[in-house]
């Protein structure tokens, strides 16, 4: 049974229209703005040997039959990273795609299993510049919807003002009272040591959660309620093990090169100093991998031919920006589905 009518029904298209037209301004917005800074437009291939190696990722297999009738399995991407950092390797240096990806098991007002990834990369630049982008792509966003604000749900932001920056460490210590990083050495966390402040914070914690499942506990339940309210928060220096594919702060064997976006308390970017160390990374898709087979009983494989581009890739800063959920807080939408053009029907 259908949880909402069709979206092609006359009636609903038209209250959805006026979003949907938004979207195509701050397409096209953001277009001029990556074209005015010398980047290059690609459009890579949504079909991958492997669709990521995250370990709360799911994503949606299929199968390549050849002309002779072997066959092979493929994913759907869930990013299109892998395919841009061998355009990275190839040589290029100011990319962005408007990129369709897929993801399993979600759904819900920020979620929908196919959605639109704005990601861009810059070849020897720090990411410390992808946060001055942000801050600009978000105010072409709203230029376009003609949007003085961003709302979502009860919380606003400014688009034009500049976002505020903090560690995760200080977001932990100021909203939740933990010392983050006396629970991190050595590029590892220390369960026991975050368990016992998740505890002393009054943050309810299960008996099998790992150091990562604790960390998102606290984020979830003390830190997001208070990231994009007013402004937009760059939320930075992300813990060493939850890295992903972020490369090592210099100096330090606590944080990494990460940095998330929020704005109206929602999630829109995720960015990394990308790491090109190739056995640091097979490592770290080992361990992601081996934990989604203990929880779901899957794993997806390496792409080694991304491994073997990685060796040659220059160092680089990148960033995935969720297209959709920034077009519903610049033109006021309050469900992702109301920002795209056929929706996914919910059987």
């Amino acid at each position: 049974m259908r949880d909402r009518p069709p979206s092609w029904l006359p009636g609903i298209h038209a209250g959805r229209r006026p979003f949907l037209r938004a979207r195509g301004r701050i397409a096209a917005a953001l277009r001029a703005w990556f074209a005015a800074h010398e980047f290059v437009e690609v459009e890579t291939a949504a079909l991958q040997v492997s669709p990521g190696n995250e370990t709360h990722l799911h994503a949606f297999a299929t199968e390549l039959i050849s002309p002779g009738e072997a066959r092979r399995p493929l994913y759907l991407r869930t990013s299109p990273e892998f395919a841009c950092k061998k355009l990275l390797a190839a040589g290029e240096r100011r990319i962005f795609d408007f990129a369709r990806v897929f993801r399993n098991r979600e759904r819900g007002a920020l979620h929908h299993p196919e959605f639109t990834m704005l990601e861009w990369y810059r070849a020897n630049e720090s990411y410390e510049t992808l946060m001055e982008d942000c801050a600009a792509l978000m105010a072409e966003a709203a230029r376009a919807a003609g949007a003085k604000q961003f709302t979502f749900r009860d919380k606003t932001i400014d688009p034009y003002a500049a976002p505020e920056r903090v560690t995760v460490a200080e977001a932990f210590e100021r909203h939740a009272g933990i010392d983050l990083l006396a629970t991190v050495a050595g590029g590892l966390g220390d369960r026991g040591k975050l368990a016992a402040a998740a505890g002393a914070a009054g943050v309810a914690i299960a008996a099998d959660d790992t150091w990562g499942d604790i960390f998102s506990r606290i984020l979830a339940e003390r830190v997001d309620p208070h990231l994009g309210v007013g402004r937009a928060t760059l939320l930075y220096e992300y813990p060493l093990p939850l890295a992903a594919l972020a490369r090592p702060k210099s100096g330090s064997d606590k944080v990494a090169e990460r940095f998330e976006l929020y704005a109206c308390g929602v999630e829109l970017g995720n960015a990394f100093g990308e790491l090109t160390d190739v056995a640091e990374q097979r490592a770290r898709f080992e361990i992601a991998m081996a934990e989604k087979q203990r929880i779901y009983g899957e794993r997806y494989p390496v792409d080694e031919d991304f491994l073997a581009a990685l060796a040659v890739m220059p160092q680089a800063s990148g960033i995935a920006l969720g297209f959709d959920r920034l077009v519903m807080l610049a033109a006021g939408a309050q469900r992702i589905d109301q920002v795209i053009w056929t929706p996914v029907a919910e059987g």
